[in-house]
């Protein structure tokens, strides 16, 4: 098997392949005859699926000390890599280095975290990290500003960041089969985003109202479950229980007639350094504790009634599936309702999502 790769490999770098399939090769470690002498510099599309890989990170010894190397980061020409079906435990943060990467496929592994240099892939359009081990996805996947697809089903997620919301070109997303007890508010507020699956998230309930009218998956949704289970802010109306995002920290009702002076400070420095100055880094974190600085940034979210942004506290007000018209596409298999966010008593008393 040793001499049948290294003859593959040896033919695709003599005749300048742009493709190289190493699928079903039964390979415990990235093959090293990748990188020798010029490497294949023409590479564009390299398959490893249904492999027994489970680092691509190789080491070698010197007389001084060992020294180790991740394997991918010099095919900096690859346009797709499918690392689909092996055993990968890490992926390293030279994958980065990938600048002209366009289809990343990690799906059937072993992964517990992405790393941060994933948002280093400016031409990324597929993401597949389905039926892995991932706990959360790394906040600057937002800075894939051309990616289309992403695929994340199968993973043990509770959240997903509200930075995702960012992403331009974001199409489809898919979630299926996760711990996920919110969405973030503004999921669904972007034109680009037309599809969302989050099918079998027993805990989730509420999907932003941004969502309404997009093609949605969420059969499964919505099982009874004890309170106790999931420790999170949440709102009651009348026998529903909805989650809210962690970043929440007040719901307001339509009683409440003045906001706390956090959002209104909040509000009032979003509005001068944004829309006046569009420039927020004119704020230094020694002039606000990291964490405000950060929702400067990103806001929890934006009213729903009308595109104020929210900080700190969200008035919600919840529409059942069952009441819409789009009931009858999930056929009762779902619980869930829609959750509209606003920004005060007017918005939540003005909005209607039916109209």
């Amino acid at each position: 098997m040793a001499s049948e790769l290294c003859k593959t490999i040896s033919v695709a770098r003599l005749e300048k392949h742009k493709n190289l399939f190493l699928n079903y090769r039964n390979l415990h470690h990235f093959p090293l005859e990748l990188l020798k002498d010029e490497g294949l510099q023409y590479l564009e599309r390299l398959y490893m699926k249904r492999n027994s890989l489970t680092t691509l990170v190789q080491y070698y010894i010197t007389l001084q000390k060992i020294i180790y190397t991740c394997a991918i980061g010099s095919l900096v020409k690859l346009q797709c890599l499918d690392l689909s079906d092996n055993a990968l435990e890490i992926v390293c943060p030279e994958i980065g280095r990938l600048r002209a990467l366009r289809h990343l496929r990690l799906a059937n592994n072993q992964l517990q975290f992405l790393p941060p240099e994933v948002g280093d892939l400016k031409e990324l359009q597929t993401l597949d990290i389905s039926t892995n081990r991932l706990l959360t996805l790394p906040e600057r996947l937002h800075m894939c500003l051309s990616l289309q697809y992403l695929t994340v089903d199968r993973n043990r997620l509770w959240y997903v960041p509200r930075h995702l919301c960012q992403l331009p070109s974001l199409n489809e997303l898919s979630m299926a089969g996760n711990r996920l007890a919110f969405l973030p508010l503004d999921l669904g507020r972007s034109r680009e985003l037309q599809y969302v699956y989050v099918d079998n998230n027993i805990h989730l309930k509420g999907l932003p109202s941004y969502l309404y009218n997009k093609v949605i998956g969420c059969s499964g949704c919505g099982a009874p479950i004890q309170v106790s289970e999931v420790k999170l802010l949440s709102f009651s109306s009348g026998q529903r229980t909805v989650f809210l995002p962690a970043e929440v920290k007040a719901i307001g009702t339509e009683h409440d007639h003045v906001l706390p002076l956090q959002e209104l400070a909040m509000r009032s420095l979003y509005h001068t350094y944004h829309s006046l100055l569009k420039d927020l880094n004119f704020l230094s974190p020694i002039s606000l504790p990291r964490s405000l600085l950060e929702l400067l940034h990103c806001p929890l979210g934006h009213c729903h009634r009308c595109s104020e942004p929210m900080f700190t506290i969200v008035y919600p007000k919840l529409f059942p599936l069952r009441e819409t018209p789009m009931a009858g596409l999930h056929q009762w298999r779902t619980t869930v309702s829609f959750v509209a966010y606003c920004c005060s008593t007017q918005c939540l008393q003005t909005f209607d999502l039916l109209s």
